[in-house]
């Protein structure tokens, strides 16, 4: 009898503990920080595909993905709203998609962006660039090689960016006037980045209403290459040695 009772006693304290931990991990989750993958190149040089990122909610305020996949009761801006700021690396989801995106914040409500030659103008001043180098990167299985530049924001904001084509049909756009409520976001790896250069209906993430934004990417957790997989530990030495808490610019 009194074995019965220290078994129930014991299996309600599992099942108190689980339900706490599961509870304080959705509050972390939906409140603090989330960790995503990054499955494509298109934030190279900054950020490679099989990244593993932490984004922080709180920094930007909370919109109506900020639980997904459960509901969010927000429909318009983001609760306890926070910037972001331009230059800052964003994750959200464009108009009518399931899918998270990481993108660059370069314009904010009211800007005017252009691309002229593979140049950013910003309401009609220049993005500065200096050239670092040349880099080869594995994009979708092909090598690519190219430039790495410092692109400076008329604002002041520095961070690295990849050429690797001239007069890409991304490199020369008409003026985007971004609207009230939106952000315009572009990928680091410029002629490789289906991003707000791009309209919605086209496959791109046109520009983003502020409520879709999710949080901002602070730190890179730990990186892999394609032939990693947690299930196979001999394959667990493929990870990427020198990006473990690596900061993102």
């Amino acid at each position: 009898m009194l074995k019965t009772t220290s078994t129930k006693a014991s299996l309600k304290e599992t099942l108190s503990t689980v339900i706490w931990a599961l509870a304080i991990a959705f509050v972390l989750r939906t409140f603090l920080f989330q960790p995503f993958h990054i499955p494509s190149g298109s934030m190279l040089p900054g950020l490679m595909k099989g990244d593993y990122i932490i984004t922080s909610k709180y920094s930007v305020g909370y919109g109506r993905f900020a639980a997904a996949p459960l509901p969010f009761p927000v429909k318009k801006g983001r609760l306890l709203e926070r910037g972001p700021n331009r230059g800052d690396v964003i994750v959200f989801r464009p108009d009518g998609s399931n899918k998270n995106y990481i993108k660059r914040l370069i314009g904010l409500p009211g800007d005017q962006i252009q691309m002229q030659n593979g140049q950013l103008f910003i309401n009609g001043t220049p993005a500065d660039q200096a050239l670092i180098g040349e880099e080869s990167f594995d994009i979708r299985g092909v090598a690519v090689s190219g430039q790495r530049l410092t692109e400076t924001l008329p604002t002041g904001e520095t961070h690295d960016i990849f050429n690797s084509q001239d007069n890409n049909q991304l490199d020369n756009t008409g003026v985007f006037t971004v609207p009230a409520g939106r952000y315009f976001l572009m990928g680091d790896n410029r002629d490789h980045s289906l991003d707000s250069r791009v309209a919605v209906r086209s496959g791109g993430a046109g520009t983003v209403p502020k409520e879709n934004i999710i949080g901002r990417a602070e730190i890179v957790l730990l990186s892999v290459n394609d032939d990693f997989d947690l299930k196979k530990p001999w394959t667990w030495a493929n990870m990427r040695g020198n990006r473990f808490f690596k900061g993102i610019d």
